[in-house]
């Protein structure tokens, strides 16, 4: 696959993201292949024919995850409304981030329910590592028994997505190991070290294909060691955050994986996250409904 993009997995995200990530300086500007055989899959490329997905958590309006004292899941009717809808309009891939019980009720509705959906499950990474020096939005250090304990989590996080992956080896297609745990503004910094030893457990246990997701200039340029470990290469880039205008915004993005494809050309690549906020704090005039559906 060293001289072709082999895009497998294509998660629009719908949700305003939290982030910042940095733009790539202009002397970095990659031309795009005229070949449109570039971007083509091959028949036995993971998911060939399948070129759009959603990220999926399912909070509505009062629920949320985990913030330290306990979440507000959706209910299971809830869930299978959502799900219902992504089937009835055409979406047989989700990316679920974690392996918690949010994850794990979906898992099972779509078994339950023979519904038409694939996904890439998520093992969620928590800060081993304070990173308050690089992190725009973490004040303080986080302390030594926080990230001891979150070291512990991540281990036990590590063994339910073993589980889940094996449960639900019909549904599961990959897993991926980690989200925005090695791009330097995050605020649940784990080593590339401890990354990739979680990969390798992973690997050994699993039968599907393993990935991380990350920003794409953290795969530009540090990404190396990871993509040895990985079957694909989990893409993140979002043109709202680097100030493009929706104009801009499909190009860049093209722009951006061939630049990753460029320094780890032996890797196909699966853009994770992508796409345009239909709200946002930080740059609320672009976001809206009417730019997403463009």
């Amino acid at each position: 696959m060293k001289n072709r993009i082999s895009i497998v997995l294509l998660i629009l995200s719908l949700a305003a993201c939290g982030q910042h990530h940095e733009e790539a300086p202009a002397s970095s500007h990659v031309e795009q292949h005229d070949d449109a055989a570039a971007y083509s899959q091959q028949a036995d490329d993971l998911l060939v024919g399948e070129v759009m997905a959603l990220a999926y958590s399912g909070f509505r309006a009062g629920q949320h995850p985990d913030r330290g004292d306990g979440a507000k899941n959706p209910s299971d009717a809830e869930i299978l409304e959502d799900l219902t809808i992504m089937a009835d309009h055409g979406f047989r891939l989700i990316r679920l981030y974690d392996t918690y019980e949010n994850t794990v009720t979906t898992l099972e509705l779509i078994r339950e329910h023979d519904l038409p959906i694939k996904v890439l499950l998520g093992i969620w990474l928590q800060a081993e590592i304070s990173n308050h020096e690089n992190c725009p939005w973490l004040d303080e250090p986080i302390p030594d028994e926080e990230l001891a304990a979150n070291t512990l989590a991540n281990a036990a996080s590590v063994k339910d997505g073993i589980d889940l992956a094996n449960e639900y080896d019909d549904i599961v297609v990959a897993v991926n190991v980690g989200n925005e745990a090695l791009v330097i503004w995050n605020d649940h910094m784990v080593s590339l070290e401890g990354v990739i030893d979680y990969v390798r457990q992973v690997k050994a246990a699993i039968e599907q294909p393993v990935t991380v997701a990350d920003n794409y200039e953290w795969w530009i340029e540090d990404g190396a060691p990871l993509a040895a470990e990985v079957d694909f290469l989990g893409v993140h880039t979002y043109p709202a955050w680097e100030e493009k205008t929706i104009d801009e915004a499909l190009e860049y993005t093209a722009e951006n994986i061939e630049r990753v494809h460029a320094a780890l050309p032996d890797k196909p690549i699966a853009i994770l996250e992508a796409g345009w906020a239909t709200t946002a704090l930080e740059f609320s005039e672009q976001a809206s409904e009417e730019a997403q559906t463009r």
